[in-house]
């Protein structure tokens, strides 16, 4: 049979010898195995479900003592802000400092008109003047008995009335020049040159950002630990680190939140830091036992609790609920171990509170891997 002009005439059979050696290649894998890699995790994950022993790395770790660090998160605002009122009326004639200005106690930050001030404070002087000498005259002829205690009772009441007019008048004209209340820098000013104002209108917003607060909440917990004059660092949300002092902390919790005012104090003398911005306050909190360890040791159990798997004398796993005190660069601080403890460094993730385990090496581990890989 002429095999080549069958398959030329029956091109379909061509097609059914394709598909057969296709079929028997899949079924065979005599071409490509896919290696089965398995690694050390996956190892103690199939010790745990057959029931026995589970394979385990630890570290026997003995607690140090540390400082602890309270986390406070709250905001920095300015020690003082204030709204400056006019106190006496007229025209604003000029302004003197710009919004943004960092100003001196007693500079000028806008001038009123003077109006007929002036003209006041003379004329109390001259009433002062005036009442003085008469006040003078009759005491001189009280002695020869041609004045009265009843005349110069009330000729010494017109002076110190007169004084007293004086006095208001000279503080008028003075007042015409609103001023900085203390060293700090002009936030708002709500007024322009021909603006009319009254006494009390508000013109100004003034605030002294040479010193700066941070206040947070502190947990009842903590309170105790933390003492005013105590120092403190702040990390703004800015990136910039400060040091500060505690200048306050409130004596009584709030009661929806039990938590406690506290405030720190930050030298600004500069001004490079801003108010109004998110802080996180470190604050230190007394001393405690505590253990370093990596944040991959830390686990949670059912219930959410963080803690770390830990290997008893009968050889048992069993979760210890842990406390972060401190983190760092090079990892974490946990307390609540004890002195000593044997922490389960590779595999925690796979056992079991009260599973049954086996302390190995990590040379151990790796060659028990190797073992089972070659079985197959």
């Amino acid at each position: 049979m002429n095999i080549k002009a069958t398959i030329s005439a029956r091109p379909w059979i061509l097609a059914i010898i394709v598909f057969a050696l296709l079929a028997v290649w899949m079924s065979t894998g005599i071409l490509f195995s896919e290696p089965d890699f398995k690694d050390e995790a996956s190892q103690v994950q199939s010790a745990s479900s057959t029931g026995g022993p589970v394979s385990v790395q630890v570290e026997t770790l003995v607690a140090e003592p540390i400082v602890r660090m309270v986390r406070v998160n709250g905001r920095t605002a300015p020690a003082r802000e204030i709204m400056i009122a006019a106190e006496t009326e007229g025209r604003v004639e000029a302004i003197n400092a710009r919004r943004g200005e960092r100003l001196r106690q007693g500079q000028a930050i806008l001038t009123l008109d003077m109006r007929d001030r002036m003209a006041r404070v003379k004329q109390a002087e001259a009433s002062v003047r005036e009442h003085q000498t008469a006040y003078q005259g009759q005491t001189t002829l009280q002695a020869d008995g041609y004045v009265s205690e009843t005349q110069i009772a009330e000729t010494l009441a017109k002076l110190e009335n007169s004084r007293a007019e004086l006095l208001r008048a000279r503080l008028d004209l003075e007042n015409r020049v609103i001023r900085a209340p203390f060293d700090g820098v002009l936030q708002e000013r709500d007024v322009e040159i021909g603006d009319f104002v009254r006494s009390g209108d508000q013109v100004a917003a003034f605030v002294d950002n040479l010193t700066l607060i941070a206040t947070g909440t502190l947990a009842e917990q903590e309170v105790a630990n933390i003492s005013v004059g105590d120092k403190a660092t702040a990390r703004l949300v800015t990136g910039q680190e400060v040091i500060g002092s505690i200048r306050y902390i409130s004596q009584v919790a709030e009661l929806e939140t039990r938590t406690f005012t506290i405030e720190m104090e930050i030298d600004n003398t500069d001004g490079r830091l801003p108010a109004g911005v998110t802080a996180e306050m470190l604050l230190e909190g007394g001393e405690a036992l505590a253990y370093p360890m990596s944040p991959a040791m830390l686990t949670l159990n059912a219930d959410g609790v963080i803690g770390v798997m830990v290997v008893d004398p009968s050889q048992h796993a069993r979760f210890v609920p842990v406390t972060i005190e401190k983190s760092t660069s090079d990892g974490v601080w946990v307390s609540g171990l004890g002195e000593t403890a044997t922490v389960i460094t590779v595999g925690q993730g796979f056992v079991r509170p009260g599973q049954a385990v086996e302390i190995s090496t990590a040379k151990e581990m790796s060659e028990t891997a190797l073992a089972a890989e070659s079985l197959r």
